[in-house]
Parts: structure tokens; C-alpha cells; sequence
């Protein structure tokens, strides 16, 4: 299924854990890794000066931090190392992506948030809003996990509004790759008013989440088997802190149905969601599905 996966690295702990959890999912799939840093655009940074000295020295230690990431990689995961030039840092990787036809963009947290967490930066966001290739979000410390833990288990948060089946067709594609068991959730029953009496709409939306789960494993490709699981709480945070979720595990979403074509964004529930798990997330393009079906 997957084949190249870009990773988006700096020399600081952020692009550690975003190279960590890159070779988990490559030893998980049989995918090959694309590390990549992105310069300024030569001439145009406002922060170097201009001289093509300091340019070459700039390229030279970018290749070294590469050099160093990919030293600790596992020896059964093949790599290239990538120093290109694009503003902003996204664009580079988004670039990059379109140029090998990489399955996902794999970045990590942004500095600042707490360890096991999630904390979306600049670049992050702009690859939510521009990215056509799914985009790997994976929280600070992920570095910290053992690699033996690998990919133990998928959960994909399913609903019915478009671009669930490229959603759908996603994680069973990856759950097939990565011989990982699928697990479809949903989160219909949650986050109603404080103001609402609860008690008849609770029991509605209950039976709404079973007609949405029951649906999903229906649309699931032939001999693709999942668990299902209905999340319940107060609110979209509470629901999600009271699932069990393994330390091997990948949560896929869907961009938002606001999002244009072949572009990611993440909605409010992805988003509410991403506050609270501590583990990477797939933010997998609405018509993903489509576009693959019509190129092949």
C-alpha cells in the first residue's frame, strides 16, 4: 500500500519524534522514508546574510542533521535525505510529496506543548489547509516510544458526512499494510448543549451511532473485518479521554466537509479530538478515494 512517506525534520526534539514514529510506520508497511528539510528560499531570507558562503554552509549543515536522523533509523528501512528550498517550510514538503507521489507528510508537534500531546504549529496548520496527501500529526515524546511497539492498532472516526468512504478506504488500506486490527468509532452521541434534556436524545443518537457504525463496516472492502466502539460523554473531549488507547496506536480523521477538493482541513471534532489523544493522527483528504481510483 504505501511506498514513500515524506517526513518534515529539524534538529530538535519536534523532528525526532517525527522521524521516530516515520520508521515505525515503515517497518509496519515496507514503506521507504523521504527526510526532508526546507530552507528559505536562497536570497530572499530575511534573517541570513546575503552571502553565498553562508548559503553553502546552510545546505552543508542541513545535510548533516539529515545524515544524523537517518543514522538512527532501523537498518531494514531504506531513506533518502532531501535539503530543498520553498516558503513556507510546508510548501517544501508539499512539494516534495507531488514529486514521488509519497503516501502521507509526516510532521511532529509543535515546541512548546506538553509531552504526549499534540500542539498544532505554522506549519502544521498550513499543511492542513493546502496538503493533498494525507498529513501525519505526531505528539512530542513519540521519540520515547519503543519501536518494538510498532503499529498495534488503528482507529478511524467514522461518520456520514462526505469523504467518510475515502476515510474508510484509507484505514483499511493501511490496517492491510501494516497487518494492524481496525477499529471504527464514532462520536455522534456526544457533545450536545448543557442546556438540552438529554434523556430521549441520548437514546436517539445512540441508535444513530449504531446506524453509522453499521453502516462504515458495510462499506468496508470485502474481508476487511473491524471492531466497532460508540464514544459517550458530555462532550467530544470527555468521550475520547475515556477510550482505551494502546501505545502503538493511529487514529485516522477526515478533513472537514468545508475543505475544498483534494485539500486537507480539520474540522471541529478532528480538532477537539487532537486536544485530547496521545497518539499520531492521519488527517486523511476527503476525496482522497476518488483521486487514487481515477489515476489508476
Amino acid at each position: 500500500m504505501t511506498s514513500r512517506i515524506v517526513v518534515g525534520y529539524t534538529a530538535t526534539k519536534t523532528g525526532r519524534d517525527a522521524v521516530a514514529f516515520a520508521a515505525r510506520l515503515a517497518v509496519a508497511t515496507g514503506a521507504s522514508l523521504d527526510l526532508a528539510i526546507v530552507l528559505p528560499v536562497e536570497g530572499r531570507s530575511v534573517i541570513t546574510p546575503p552571502d553565498a558562503g553562508y548559503d553553502s554552509y546552510l545546505r552543508d549543515q542541513a545535510s548533516t542533521w539529515l545524515a544524523e536522523a537517518a543514522a538512527k533509523l532501523p537498518a531494514s528501512v531504506s531513506h533518502e535525505a532531501h535539503v530543498t528550498y520553498a516558503e513556507p517550510f510546508s510548501e517544501g514538503l508539499i512539494e516534495l510529496a507531488d514529486q514521488i507521489d509519497a503516501s502521507y507528510i509526516v510532521v511532529g508537534a509543535a515546541s512548546g506543548g506538553l509531552r504526549g500531546r499534540h500542539r498544532v504549529g505554522s506549519t502544521t496548520n498550513e499543511l492542513l489547509h493546502s496538503s493533498d496527501v494525507p498529513v501525519v500529526l505526531v505528539p512530542r515524546g513519540a521519540r520515547k516510544i519503543d519501536p518494538a511497539v510498532g503499529i498495534s492498532r488503528l482507529t478511524a472516526a467514522v461518520g456520514m458526512r462526505p469523504g467518510a468512504q475515502a476515510l474508510l478506504d484509507e484505514a483499511a488500506a493501511l490496517s492491510a499494510a501494516a497487518d494492524a486490527p481496525l477499529r471504527l468509532l464514532s462520536l455522534v452521541t456526544v457533545d450536545l448543549p448543557a442546556s438540552v434534556d438529554t434523556g430521549v436524545i441520548r437514546v436517539a443518537e445512540a441508535a444513530h451511532a449504531e446506524e453509522v457504525l453499521a453502516a462504515a463496516q458495510a462499506s468496508l472492502p470485502e474481508g476487511v473485518a473491524a471492531d466497532v466502539i460508540a464514544a459517550r460523554g458530555d462532550s467530544i473531549e470527555k468521550a475520547v479521554t475515556h477510550l482505551d488507547w494502546e501505545p502503538g496506536e493511529v487514529i485516522l480523521v477526515g478533513s472537514s466537509r468545508l475543505a475544498q477538493p483534494r485539500r486537507l482541513f480539520l474540522g471541529s471534532t478532528a480538532a477537539k479530538m487532537l486536544n485530547e489523544v496521545t497518539v499520531p493522527v492521519i488527517v486523511v483528504p476527503r476525496t482522497r478515494g476518488a483521486v487514487e481510483g481515477s489515476a489508476q
